[in-house]
C-alpha cells in the first residue's frame, strides 16, 4: 500500500462485523464485547462473512497522559491488546474509534494533531479496523477548521506507516462529499448524518445514499450507516426491507444490535446467505434504482457471475401492491431469464419479457436473474 491510495487488498469487498454504538452507546465494557464476539461465531453470523467487532466512543479517558490516549481501565481492565488477542482467537477482528478533532463526540479524548501517535498506538494493540469520526473538528473547538481531505490522508499515512493492516472508515457524515476525494484516502466513508431505528430515517439515508453509486467499488465503498435490524424500532419487514436496500447497494454490513439476546427472526435477517452473497459479490457496483412510479421502485445490480443481476422489488407505501420489472427497465433484451428468491431460497423458474409479485407495505422481493443460455 502506497502513501497515495489504499490498494493494498482491504475491503475487497464492502466490510462486515458488527459496532457497539447503535444498541450500547456509552454502555460499553470488556464482558460486553468478548461475549458480543463469542455470539458472532455461534450465532453464525461469522460463518456468513461478519467479522469485525468494533468498539465505538466511549473506551478511553477524558484526558491524555504524557500525550497518549488512556483506555478506561474500569470497564477495560484486560487492556486492548488482551482484548484483541481475544477476538483474535475465535477467528474475528477488532476495531477501534477515534475523532480527527479534539474530542470524540461524547467529549472524550480526540485525536487532534495526533494521527501518527494514535495509529502508532492501535497497531500495537494489534486493532484491524479504525474509525474516525469528525467532532470537534471546527473552531472554536480547534484553532483553525480543520481541513477533511487533509486531515484523513494524515490518518491513512498514519496507517501505512505502522505497517499493519487497518481498515480505515472515514466518518464526516458526508458534510464535504468525500465520495468524490476519499478513493485514495479511505477503505469506506460515511454518506450521510446518524442513522436512527426507525423507517423515516432509514428512508432519508436511502435516497440520500442511492445517488452516489457511480463512486462505491472494491476497496472504496459508500458507508450508508449501520444497521438497525433487531434494536425493535421497525417492524421485521422493515428490517428485512432495510438489510436488502443495504444489500443491493453495496454497503458496508455493521450489525448494531444485542447479538447476544437477538431473536430468531433477526438472526434470520443478519445471517441470511443469499442476500449477503449480493452485498459481497466480488463485482463490487453498487446497486441502483431504476424505476421510480410513485411508491413502487425497481433496483438493480450486475453481478460477478456473467449474465446474472440481483433485483430488488420495493414498495415504499402503506399498503401491498404489485410490482413489476421488464427486462428492458435493465436494458435487457425481452428473453427468457431464470428467477430465484434470495430470502426463500427458492427457484421460481423461466421468465419471459419481465418478473411481477405482490410486495407487503414497506416489504421487498429480492430475486436473482440469470440469462437462460
Amino acid at each position: 500500500m502506497g502513501l497515495g491510495s489504499v490498494s493494498d487488498g482491504l475491503a475487497a469487498v464492502p466490510p462486515m462485523g458488527w459496532n457497539s454504538w447503535n444498541r450500547f452507546q456509552s454502555r460499553i465494557n470488556e464482558r460486553l464485547l468478548k461475549e458480543t464476539a463469542e455470539a458472532m461465531v455461534s450465532s453464525g453470523m461469522a460463518r456468513v462473512g461478519y467479522e469485525y467487532v468494533v468498539i465505538d466512543d466511549c473506551w478511553q479517558t477524558r484526558r491524555r497522559k504524557d500525550g497518549n490516549l488512556r483506555i478506561r481501565r474500569d470497564i477495560f481492565p484486560g487492556g486492548m491488546r488482551a482484548l484483541a488477542d481475544y477476538v483474535h482467537s475465535l477467528g474475528l477482528k477488532l476495531g477501534i474509534y477515534t475523532c480527527a478533532g479534539r474530542w470524540t463526540c461524547q467529549r472524550y479524548a480526540g485525536s487532534y494533531k495526533k494521527a501518527e501517535r494514535d495509529a502508532e498506538l492501535f497497531a500495537e494493540w494489534n486493532i484491524d479496523f479504525v474509525k474516525v469520526d469528525w467532532c470537534f473538528s471546527q473552531r472554536p473547538f480547534v484553532l483553525e477548521d480543520l481541513d477533511a481531505p487533509a486531515a484523513y490522508a494524515q490518518w491513512r499515512d498514519a496507517v501505512v506507516r505502522t505497517g499493519r493492516p487497518m481498515v480505515l472508515s472515514i466518518c464526516e457524515w458526508g458534510k464535504t462529499k468525500p465520495w468524490e476525494w476519499a478513493t485514495t484516502v479511505g477503505h469506506m466513508w460515511r454518506t450521510t448524518g446518524d442513522i436512527r431505528d426507525n423507517w423515516k430515517s432509514a428512508m432519508k439515508i436511502l435516497d440520500a445514499n442511492a445517488v452516489l453509486w457511480p463512486h462505491a467499488g472494491p476497496g472504496h465503498w459508500n458507508d450508508p450507516d449501520m444497521l438497525e435490524v433487531g434494536n425493535g424500532g421497525m417492524t421485521e419487514e422493515e428490517y428485512r426491507s432495510h438489510f436488502s436496500l443495504w444489500a443491493i447497494m453495496a454497503a458496508p454490513l455493521m450489525a448494531g444490535n444485542d447479538l447476544r439476546t437477538m431473536s430468531d427472526p433477526v438472526r434470520r435477517i443478519l445471517t441470511a446467505p443469499e442476500v449477503i452473497a449480493v452485498d459481497q459479490d466480488t463485482l463490487g457496483v453498487q446497486g441502483r434504482r431504476i424505476v421510480r412510479s410513485g411508491d413502487r421502485e425497481v433496483w438493480c445490480k450486475p453481478l460477478s457471475d456473467t449474465g446474472t443481476w440481483a433485483v430488488l422489488l420495493f414498495n415504499r407505501g402503506d399498503r401491498a401492491q404489485e410490482i413489476a420489472v421488464s427486462w428492458s427497465d435493465m436494458g435487457l433484451d425481452d428473453i427468457e431469464f431464470f428467477v430465484r428468491d434470495l430470502w426463500l431460497q427458492e427457484d421460481l423458474g423461466n421468465f419471459y419479457e419481465g418478473y411481477a409479485a405482490f410486495i407487503p407495505r414497506h416489504g421487498v422481493e429480492l430475486i436473482r436473474v440469470r440469462q437462460k443460455i
